[in-house]
């Protein structure tokens, strides 16, 4: 049998359970014992159907090959759910920071910003302990993806605050360099690790978002089975963004903060966009 898109395989495991379900009812009753022998038939030839063949491969490589760009595609309004609670973010903190500069202070903190204002990038530091500052630039967007996904349980709550205030930090930040003329210093240092970082925080805040869903939208579920049901395919979107925060998180390290041309920093945030979007757009996989 072909590989089922997931939407037709959750349909034929709820079918299948369905009529096992009236299989139980129709051996209870004597009248309907020619009906219980058709529905058992059916249910003997749609088990050696499904069943039947190879098993399928459970490998790292299968799973970010095949399965991955498929999970990511039948989820994708809850990452863009939750890049729009990033991009409200954005807006509510640029329109508060050119109303009100002493917000900027109040969120940046004082240090951060007399660096900006001398003109300064706070991420030179980087450049001397590149090893340690990408393991520690790893270790913190892991946390942070975490953190998206794990505030999916808080009914969704904790994920869309971190999707907003992340907005507004990045909005902020933006309009304090654009102020001190270093939009470009700025721009050039996010592009080549935010087109994997940023993409992938989204993601996660995706599964976040998804988790939600199975908790508060059961339908015809219990709301165990929904959650249980929503919180596998969340765990299928976190794992997919650990190599790409990996790959981040080495870019952030190493490229990012380089004296190499802001030109070629943007080229290289572009080449690893265009790279994700034809992974993520790859039609070989199915969802086993």
């Amino acid at each position: 049998m072909g590989a089922l898109p997931h939407a037709e395989l959750r349909e034929l495991a709820s079918l299948y359970r369905q009529t096992a379900a009236d299989l139980s009812v129709a051996r209870d009753d004597a009248a309907s014992a020619a009906l219980a022998r058709s529905l058992n038939t059916l249910l003997g030839r749609a088990h050696n159907l499904i069943y039947s063949g190879d098993r399928p491969r459970r490998g790292i490589l299968h799973f970010y090959r095949r399965v991955y760009p498929a999970v990511f595609r039948d989820t994708l309004p809850y990452t863009a759910a939750a890049f729009a609670l990033f991009l409200l973010g954005a807006a509510a903190g640029a329109a508060i920071a050119w109303a009100d500069p002493g917000f900027e202070r109040v969120l940046l903190g004082g240090a951060m910003l007399d660096t900006i204002e001398r003109g300064e990038m706070w991420t030179h530091s980087i450049v001397g302990i590149k090893p340690l500052a990408s393991s520690a630039i790893m270790t913190n967007n892991l946390s942070v993806s975490f953190s998206a996904f794990a505030g999916g349980i808080l009914a969704g709550l904790g994920t869309a605050y971190l999707m907003f205030f992340n907005g507004v930090l990045i909005a902020v930040i933006s309009i304090a360099c654009a102020r001190a003329g270093m939009a470009t210093s700025l721009w050039s240092f996010v592009a080549p690790h935010g087109a994997l970082e940023l993409p992938a925080i989204f993601i996660a805040g995706g599964a976040g978002l998804l988790m939600a869903r199975g908790l508060l939208a059961p339908g015809y579920l219990t709301r165990r089975e929904s959650l249980t049901q929503s919180a596998a395919a969340a765990i299928k979107l976190l794992l997919g963004v650990i190599p790409m925060l990996v790959v981040a998180g080495l870019i952030e390290g190493f490229v990012s903060p380089s004296e190499i041309p802001a030109t070629m920093k943007f080229a290289i945030g572009g080449s690893m966009l265009v790279l994700l979007a034809a992974y993520l757009r790859s039609t070989a996989g199915s969802v086993p």
